[in-house]
């Protein structure tokens, strides 16, 4: 019960200058209490000349232990909350009405309150009361006993090899509001702390105790040894973390946990995507990742965004000589030098106006964009009125199909004829940058990749891509005067040739935003890795429509983040060239024709013809299936899963 005196509110009590309150054990009849103050549910008590008008009586069953009435006989015994010098006419005519009906009150409990209450002692002790009574679990046995209709609450599981964060408490902290709410509804809510057990950030550790540098390294050192190193640490701050989520209140169930690398729990990764696979909606493309040479792997556009960095990398033109024409060329621009011997096509926007040019210097006649000409000149340090003359103006549609000799001889004979280097339009060149020509190297692009595969350049499978690059992010044997260089070493030396050949029109530099590997902070790129997807565009509409069903806090996130997220989904790529992870169950012939799909332990066991009680790369992938179509034997791919896919396969 809160009482204030007569012309001050209650923010008189948070005044620094304002009485310090005290407690008093007050007994008084219920019955009379209750008439005096009328119900303890909340209403407006009753007030007389003699008493000071109480503002508001608090529910006495939601105040906090110290304040909470406990009934004794045909007493009601609370500590009330008093003003020490509440001048006349004050809440002290409540010890005065306590006389007057023969009781009295214990004046050797007065308890001051602190004006500076220490809350971590107190929380200290909130901690130490719910162990003692365990509380927890004694809410979820009695909600059990109850019959509560169940809750269902999956947690998101965080990796053990590094200490929680901001991040983490925060997250736990509006999850544990969650659950406690459906609790408190009446659910029976069962909460289990869940381990993300594999994947990149398990293996980068290993990478760094071991000095693993590539594929190479770990195949030298046998996966086998790697993920037993890799399952060693994955439980390293399991003790930690139990301390800092208990210290913050959170109710959840570490005896009971769960984690990812768990034979059950791998399990029903591979029956998920079987159930996924059996409807068709997974399939097998070349797609351009971005890509850790240092981890040797893709990664997700979600890793990507948290590591930019800003780099000076080269910035060059370079002229691609138009066939049969001596002294015309087409001029692009790129930060990207290590590209360019992969290039198969150059791209212009249809509806953009260009110019053909020429030197009066030595008459050679250049094509670039009209909106980025006076760049080009200023970058040349040319005048555009004394230096060139204008021969033509004509809009990017018209220069689709002209052909062009490529800058090197590596792959001319390795394209789909007829196909390969010549101009092709799509809209997302822009005016804003470069020369508003775009060479194409669709394994080393997205939108060069997607544009060349609209243009019957490269297919889906891969034919006709060129990937000179390994999963080191070196060049191979296929443009040998470069091979076993990292692709970013080899800038200088490519810059060097095409001045040598008479290509480099300009050799400068460009500071700009690069994204970095998050675990290795070294350089990403983008590559065309062949991947595993499960289709996820053709099911936006219905994706949309159910959250619209969904109830969000806020709101906002509902129709702006997560719709716009949705509306552009792409399908998953749920498939990573790495070791410690769940292997994706697809044994396949070395054409990939046929294929199958295993979805339970139980089943790859009668083709093993041996009992499975680990289901990790090392103790499955020596396992064959025979081929049903005369395709000799069939093998497991190499890939494992995502570990996110892990995290959402509960």
């Amino acid at each position: 019960l809160l009482f204030t005196p007569v012309g001050r509110g209650p923010m008189a009590l948070a005044s620094p200058r304002a009485t310090p309150l005290i407690s008093r054990h007050v007994a008084w009849p219920a019955q009379q209490l209750l008439g005096w103050f009328g119900d303890t549910t909340g209403g407006f008590a009753q007030s007389s000349s003699s008493c000071t008008p109480i503002r508001r009586v608090s529910t006495s069953l939601r105040q906090p232990p110290l304040h909470r009435p406990q009934r004794g006989g045909d007493c009601i015994h609370m500590k009330v909350p008093l003003l020490a010098q509440c001048g006349a006419g004050s809440c002290h005519s409540l010890e005065r009405r306590a006389a007057a009906s023969g009781h009295t009150t214990d004046a050797t409990t007065l308890e001051v309150v602190a004006e500076r209450p220490h809350f971590p002692s107190e929380e200290l002790r909130i901690l130490q009361h719910w162990r003692d009574i365990d509380a927890f679990r004694e809410s979820l046995r009695q909600s059990q006993a109850r019959g509560s209709e169940p809750y269902v609450f999956y947690d998101g599981p965080p990796f053990a090899t590094g200490l929680p964060h901001y991040g983490h408490i925060l997250a736990g902290t509006i999850k544990d509001v969650v659950t406690r709410y459906a609790h408190q509804s009446g659910y029976h809510v069962e909460r289990r702390f869940g381990w993300d057990c594999h994947g990149l950030p398990v293996e980068y550790e290993i990478d760094k105790k071991l000095g693993v540098q590539g594929r190479d390294d770990v195949l030298r050192m046998g996966i086998g040894v790697y993920n037993e190193e890799c399952r060693a640490i994955v439980t390293r701050y399991t003790e930690e973390w139990r301390e800092i989520v208990q210290r913050f209140g959170r109710w959840i169930d570490f005896d009971n946990d769960y984690k990812t690398m768990d034979l059950n729990y791998m399990e029903s990764c591979w029956w998920v995507f079987k159930e996924l696979y059996s409807k068709g909606l997974v399939y097998r493309a070349f797609r351009v990742m971005p890509y850790s040479t240092a981890c040797g792997t893709a990664i997700s556009n979600f890793e990507v965004a948290q590591n930019y960095r800003e780099v000076s990398d080269p910035s060059i033109v370079v002229r691609f000589r138009v066939a049969n024409q001596e002294n015309c060329s087409l001029l692009a621009w790129t930060t990207t030098p290590w590209t360019l011997p992969s290039n198969v096509a150059l791209c212009v926007n249809p509806d953009l106006p260009y110019l053909k040019v020429m030197s009066k210097a030595d008459g050679q006649q250049w094509i670039v964009g009209k909106a980025r000409w006076s760049w080009l000149c200023a970058l040349l340090k040319k005048d555009p009125e004394q230096d060139f003359e204008i021969l033509q103006e004509v809009r990017g549609a018209d220069l689709v199909g002209i052909p062009y000799s490529p800058l090197f001889d590596y792959f001319k004979d390795k394209v789909i004829d007829g196909k390969a280097f010549r101009v092709v339009a799509d809209p997302y060149v822009s005016s804003e940058a470069g020369t508003g020509i775009v060479h194409q190297a669709p394994a080393f692009g997205e939108d060069d990749h997607r544009v060349c595969l609209a243009e019957g350049i490269v297919f889906r499978d891969g034919s006709g891509m060129l990937c000179p690059v390994d999963m080191n992010g070196c060049f191979t044997n296929e443009v040998p005067d470069l091979a076993g260089q990292h692709v970013k070493q080899a800038d200088k030396g490519i810059r060097d040739r095409l001045r040598d050949s008479g290509h480099l029109v300009f050799n400068g530099t460009e500071v700009h935003n690069y994204p970095h590997c998050w675990r290795s902070d070294t350089p990403l790129i983008y590559r065309a890795v062949p991947s595993w997807f499960i289709t996820v565009e053709d099911a936006r509409e219905r994706l949309i429509a159910n959250t619209q069903e969904t109830h969000w806090v806020p709101p906002f996130v509902k129709e702006c983040r997560f719709h716009n997220w949705l509306a552009e989904a792409r399908d998953w790529c749920v498939s990573r060239s790495r070791y410690w992870g769940t292997p994706i169950p697809l044994w396949v012939s070395s054409d990939f024709e046929e294929i199958v799909c295993i979805g339970s332990v139980a089943e790859l066991e009668q083709h093993a013809g041996r009992k499975l009680t680990d289901i990790h790369r090392h103790f499955i992938d020596d396992i064959e299936i025979p081929s049903k179509q005369g395709k000799g034997m069939l093998r497991r791919v190499d890939e494992v899963f995502d570990c996110c896919f892990e995290s959402g396969a509960m």
